[in-house]
């Protein structure tokens, strides 16, 4: 699963994939979808036929291909499948997944370093896993969809990050302006197995596909020591981070506590309260945020649920008062002063401290001396790719003195990379400044 939150681009994306699925597919997932939302306490008992069928694995196939990605444990890479012939790969699937002698791989593990100096774990599973994973997201998204509310909007088709945002800061505007900002520890790798197979029981008893998500859940995790020794563990819990199916599974659990949030006896009722989720980044809002509402979240979450809180990184904040600031999804939300000197004060979302800091990270690893050889033709092609990316996410809100502060950083780790690639210092044209030539060259200016 992709760290890095859906921006409103990527969701009109994933809609429009929608729209290019084959007819015969989109047809299946639009009966799915109108059963489930037509008959809310309806098990569908019979898609394991729909997760072997070729033309599901045909798409499953192109849409793991789309995605990239490096090899499993077995070794095998997408380019290794193109060459030894697609067709047979997936014939060898479809026949596995018939006979019912599909078994899965191990997942292996590597780590991705977060924002607070920790270590992320990511589960890749080989390629013919995620094949089949696909395959049944491809049959259960609809399904599940169905029954999602629109408080979540983390891995959902048509929705983003932006979406979230949005939502807060026309809470904010309301008066809901003390907020519960959660934070869950380890959430993707503590979902407990029995519990999430329950939820998914609620719609789906096809044994045969609920026995695919089992295997997938209960698959043994492979990952290298510091001296390059294998070891191999089966989690009693979680599913891992990495995995195509991983997201909407997450979703699935979590879907519960939505229920509880907003049913006859919830806060959404007896407060008011607003729930804003993004996958297990979630905030409550409510003009009053009193024990019982904390209460609330400590039971269902832990208690009923089986989760745990971080405590150190959850608070309950009061952003009218002067300097508090919430942090989500990699904005920052403020009341603040007008700039004018007026005596007014207006809600401000602009990218966090966190954010920025990310970025200035990533642009020094883009501009570093390992890139000195690098003709600066491409280097700042490679920089105005990433720029573009990283500005469409951040530029709802108020963000321009962000986006002033990472011109003024891209520019300055560039002329240090022109100076040192070689003995003598790089010089502009005569009567040009570095930044201009930068410019001239095509080096984007947000």
């Amino acid at each position: 699963m992709s760290d890095q939150p859906t921006t409103g681009q990527e969701a009109e994306e994933l809609t429009l994939r929608e729209a290019m699925l084959p007819t015969k597919l989109r047809e299946w997932r639009a009966k799915l979808s109108a059963k489930a939302k037509q008959e809310k306490r309806f098990r569908f008992y019979s898609l394991y036929g729909l997760v072997s069928h070729p033309e599901m694995l045909a798409e499953a196939w192109a849409q793991v291909r789309a995605n990239g990605g490096s090899a499993g444990v077995d070794g095998i890479t997408i380019e290794q499948i193109e060459m030894e012939g697609e067709e047979a790969f997936l014939e060898k699937l479809a026949q596995e997944l018939r006979g019912k002698t599909y078994r899965t791989g191990a997942v292996r593990r590597v780590y991705i370093p977060k924002a607070n100096g920790k270590m992320r774990p990511l589960g890749i599973p080989n390629i013919r896993d995620r094949v089949v994973q696909a395959a049944v997201l491809l049959i259960l998204e609809p399904i599940f969809e169905s029954d999602f509310l629109d408080c979540s909007h983390g891995f959902r088709p048509g929705r983003s990050a932006h979406d979230a945002l949005e939502v807060i800061r026309e809470n904010l505007a309301k008066g809901r302006c003390t907020v519960i900002d959660a934070d869950m520890e380890g959430y993707f790798d503590s979902i407990p197995h029995d519990k999430l197979m329950a939820c998914l029981r609620m719609r789906v008893v096809d044994g045969s596909v609920l026995r695919l998500i089992k295997q997938w859940l209960d698959a043994p995790v492979e990952e290298r020591d510091e001296n390059g020794k294998i070891r191999r563990k089966r989690n009693k819990q979680g599913t891992p981070q990495g995995g195509v199916i991983s997201p909407l599974l997450a979703n699935i659990y979590l879907h519960w506590f939505d229920r509880v949030f907003h049913g006859k006896d919830g806060p959404a009722q007896w407060a008011k309260a607003v729930l804003v989720r993004y996958a297990d980044d979630f905030v409550i809002m409510a003009r009053y945020a009193g024990a019982d509402l904390q209460r609330f979240v400590d039971e269902k979450i832990e208690d009923w649920l089986g989760l745990k809180i971080n405590r150190e990184k959850t608070q309950v904040i009061d952003l009218r008062q002067e300097g508090q600031t919430l942090d989500f999804l990699g904005f920052s939300f403020r009341y603040d002063s007008d700039l004018h000197g007026r005596d007014q004060r207006y809600w401000n979302m602009h990218p966090s401290k966190k954010s920025l800091a990310r970025e200035r990270e990533r642009l020094r690893e883009m501009t570093g001396s390992n890139q000195s050889h690098t003709p600066l033709p491409d280097l700042i092609g490679r920089l105005n790719r990433h720029l573009k990316g990283w500005a469409n996410y951040y530029r709802p809100g108020y963000s321009r003195c962000a986006f002033r502060e990472i011109n003024r950083y891209v520019r300055e780790r560039l002329t240090r990379h022109l100076r040192r690639r070689s003995q003598r210092a790089w010089r502009p044209p005569e009567g040009k400044s570095i930044y201009s030539q930068l410019e001239r060259m095509g080096l984007i200016y947000l």
